[in-house]
Formats: structure tokens, sequence, C-alpha cells
């Protein structure tokens, strides 16, 4: 199977409120502080995962979250994995429905990329400025979650690019007294 990833999210560690790093190294975080290239699998909201590219120094917390693609190849396996969606555009729009198309779960997480099972693979040239869009990333409020953050990347104009959804504030709850 194959897909092109047609956006990103990035994450900067013990330095970014937004990161699962930001208070250390936890059992659930240990492969983001791997070395670069290595897979942080992990499960959110009791019922999906999620996929980061590891990207920093062997020890210091940084990554990726893969956050859409298109399948170019094995579009039947990716079906079968989704469940059948409505629309193929939405076998791996969002993050957990890409981890879902890919077949990734805990047992992927911390993987090396360049040695398989997977296979990561860079283009030669770089995507130009201009080639891609960027702006918030997606559901976070509060300090990591604001426009000083503009680590969301994308390709423009890809139908497969997760609709931006800015997070809604947490409302104050009641003292019962």
């Amino acid at each position: 199977m194959t897909v092109r990833i047609t956006e990103v999210e990035a994450y900067r560690g013990t330095e970014d409120p937004g990161s699962h790093a930001f208070r250390g190294r936890t059992a659930r975080n240990a492969s983001l502080h791997g070395p670069a290239g290595t897979l942080y699998v992990y499960f959110t909201y009791g019922m999906h995962y999620c996929a980061n590219v590891v990207c920093g120094d062997d020890g210091r917390a940084g990554g990726v979250l893969l956050r859409a693609g298109d399948v170019v190849e094995g579009i039947e396996t990716a079906r079968a994995r989704r469940g059948g969606p409505r629309s193929d555009l939405d076998l791996a729009r969002g993050p957990a429905r890409l981890a879902q198309a890919l077949g990734l779960d805990r047992r992927f997480d911390g993987a090396d990329l360049f040695a398989g099972p997977l296979d990561l693979e860079l283009p030669e040239t770089p995507a130009a400025a201009g080639e891609y869009a960027t702006g918030p990333r997606v559901g976070l409020s509060g300090p990591g979650g604001s426009a000083e953050y503009p680590w969301r990347f994308w390709l423009p104009g890809e139908p497969t690019v997760s609709k931006y959804r800015p997070a809604k504030p947490r409302a104050a709850r009641k003292v019962m007294g």
C-alpha cells in the first residue's frame, strides 16, 4: 500500500505545550524521544490510533503528526481497513483515518521507517515555498494552539486534506457549594 502524505503538523517536544512530550518522557511517548525516522503510534480518545514521524535527535523529542494522505496504491486494502467510507477521499483524511487505512496500531510504535516493515520515501527535492500552505494546528487551545504555532502544513487544493477545525474553549466548571 502506498499513501502520499498531503497534510502534517509539527510538534517541538518538551518545549511545546501541544506535544505529548511536553510533560516529559513516559512509557506512552518513549518512542517520540527516539532517533529521527522512528514511528510514534499512540491511542487517543479511547478509540483511534494516530502516528507521528520522529524528527529530533535521539533522546530529544520532536515529531510530525501524519494528518492526511492520498491512497495511491492499495485502495481496496484501505477500503477494507476503513470499513467502506462513503468516499475514497475520506480513506485517509484525518490522522485517525490515515492510521487506520495504513493498518497502524501500537505494534508499530517505535518502528524504524528506514528498516521496514514500513517504508518512508522522501522526495529528492523538497517542496518549494508556495507549493504548500501553513497555518495553526488543529484542535489545540491555550498555549500551543494559537497562531504562534503555525506548524500545520498541507498541499493547497488537495481534496484529501482534513478540514480545519479550531479548538473550542472548554466551558468553566460550576463548583457546587
